[in-house]
């Protein structure tokens, strides 16, 4: 592997472990001529998709685009790195698993609303925002309001905590 700091091809890894529940294995490597360290991910190579887009354009997937994506609608919440990365792959690995080929850019927006939504409220909000191009406040309140009467009804079925049918 090349150095990403000095481009020498000499490495060793020093450590190798699993990630996104074993579809990759993330190792640590120093570099033997400048010893500094750097990250790389080895997964195994799935046949690419195409995403259809609403204009009938063409373009690879991207795992990247998507977590570009994810940051801008989780900026300043209290997300992780870690857990908008691991969202990410899990909505690539839905994806492969339904669609061979093409998948209509569509599809991937519904994954990230609904995932989003049961991630953080405000996320999920603001991808809905530029995904379903709100055009006032009130398209922004009606989505609130939605996301609002959806939790009153979850905390409506929620059992009284320490009761009987609680334990049962």
């Amino acid at each position: 592997m090349q150095c990403p700091y000095c481009k020498k091809d000499d490495d060793h890894v020093v450590n190798s472990r699993p990630g996104g529940a074993g579809t990759y294995v993330k190792r640590r490597r120093e570099c033997n001529n400048c010893g500094r360290r750097y990250t790389t991910y080895e997964r195994i190579e799935e046949s690419v998709l195409r995403v259809v887009k609403k204009d009938g354009t063409r373009e690879d997937f991207s795992l990247r685009k998507l977590l570009e994506g994810l940051n801008k609608a989780c900026y300043k919440r209290p997300i992780s790195a870690e857990e908008l990365t691991e969202l990410a792959e899990a909505i690539e690995r839905e994806l492969h698993r339904h669609y061979e080929g093409e998948v209509p850019s569509r599809r991937i927006g519904e994954l990230v609303m609904h995932r989003l939504r049961e991630l953080d409220h405000v996320a999920y909000i603001r991808f809905a925002s530029v995904y379903r191009e709100f055009k006032d406040v009130t398209d922004f309140v009606e989505e609130a309001d939605t996301v609002l009467r959806g939790e009153q009804g979850r905390a409506g079925r929620r059992k009284p905590h320490g009761t009987d049918e609680e334990n049962e």
